[in-house]
């Protein structure tokens, strides 16, 4: 596993409750990644298996950052209306 495909994993585990050991795990593979820069084949299918087991709950935390100025996507428009003076 590459490290950019562990650091997209691990990105994605983070935004669900995970049990103790579940953390754990996640946690000692990280750690070996950065000691050993490579997983073993068991610890791969593993963290892959949980990531996708996850993946199909709904988050239970949100990471959109806020917008300022009202709701995302929306603009205000301003009608302009000319005065007919008589």
């Amino acid at each position: 596993m590459e490290k950019e495909r562990l650091e997209w994993v691990m990105s994605g585990l983070d935004r669900y409750k995970l049990t103790a050991r579940e953390d754990q795990f996640a946690k000692s593979v990280e750690e070996d990644f950065n000691q050993k820069n490579m997983l073993t084949e068991q610890q791969e299918e593993k963290l892959e298996s949980l990531y996708k087991e996850k993946s199909k709950l709904i988050p239970n935390k949100i990471h959109v950052s806020p917008k300022k100025n009202g709701s995302p996507g929306r603009k205000k428009l301003q009608k302009s209306r000319k005065k007919i003076m008589y």
